[in-house]
């Protein structure tokens, strides 16, 4: 049985993946949001929305500051589940991609956010098993999570 207390996870079965299921992991912990991390995400990406990169127009609006895109925080899912969840006892994984994202609240620069995850699935597929999670990151101080996502992850069995 694979221990649920120590972080990260480290299932390297089907059924080790299967005896995850319904258990949530985490927190991870703390991520800081700054505003040299969202510029620099707005460069990569070539999204430079004024709501993310001009701190004093951004104080101007409703929001009262710049916010972090929501692909910012969703692309932080990757990194921070695993320290979560690692697939390192398989022969290798990938990320297959995701059902659902919602973003339902803003991440105002600043901020501090952190993920949660429960396995909801792990199913035999042609090549391997797929496996899907649910991921929630919350923001510190805030009852709203910030992303809720559903991802999905590939991974094959060693040997």
């Amino acid at each position: 049985m694979t221990d649920t207390t120590a972080l990260p996870v480290r299932p390297a079965s089907f059924d080790e993946l299967t005896a995850l299921i319904g258990k949530e992991l985490g927190p991870t912990d703390w991520h800081d949001v700054t505003q040299e991390r969202v510029n620099a995400f707005a460069d990569a990406t070539g999204d430079h929305q004024w709501i993310h990169i001009d701190p004093e127009r951004a104080a101007a609006s409703p929001l009262g500051g710049t916010i972090a895109h929501g692909l910012y925080s969703l692309s932080l899912g990757p990194a921070l589940s695993a320290t979560l969840l690692r697939f390192d006892g398989f022969a290798h994984s990938l990320n297959y991609g995701y059902n659902k994202v919602r973003f339902p609240a803003p991440v105002p620069v600043g901020s501090r956010i952190r993920m949660r995850a429960t396995v909801q699935s792990a199913e035999q597929v042609g090549g391997g098993i797929q496996v899907t999670m649910s991921q929630v990151v919350e923001r510190e101080g805030s009852d709203k999570p910030v992303v809720v996502s559903e991802s999905v992850a590939r991974v094959v069995e060693a040997g």
